[in-house]
């Protein structure tokens, strides 16, 4: 199995900045991938950025050019820094990592909220 764990998040005044967090760890070889989504209460998760173990990066159009997300592949987590908040950013923030072993598998961390004040 692999265990996600985030950290940051939090309350922020809108134009203002944070950096959420990620590690895997357990049976972590083979990741391919790993990214952030949220989910706003009333509305469906999302995604908000991946990467790639190779480097690649996709971001939302919402965040393009606000957010920043890397990978340290030696120590198996992802950072999001996120500059230039607006209320619409507000959800609570989750941590997915992608396994490519016999098929991908997907999993989870238990999520970091993130509210930003207007």
């Amino acid at each position: 199995q692999v265990q996600v764990v985030e950290s940051g998040g939090g309350l922020v005044q809108a134009g203002g900045s944070l950096g959420l967090s990620c590690t895997a760890s357990g049976r972590i070889f083979s990741i391919s991938a790993m990214g952030w989504y949220r989910q706003a209460p009333g509305k469906r998760r999302e995604l908000v950025a991946t990467v790639t173990s190779g480097g690649s990066t996709n971001y939302a159009d919402s965040v393009k050019d606000r957010f920043t997300i890397s990978m340290d592949n030696a120590k198996n987590t992802v950072s999001l820094l996120m500059n230039s908040l607006k209320p619409e950013d507000t959800a609570v923030y989750y941590c997915n990592v992608q396994r490519q072993y016999y098929g991908t598998t997907n999993y989870w961390g238990q999520g970091t909220q993130v509210t930003v004040s207007s």
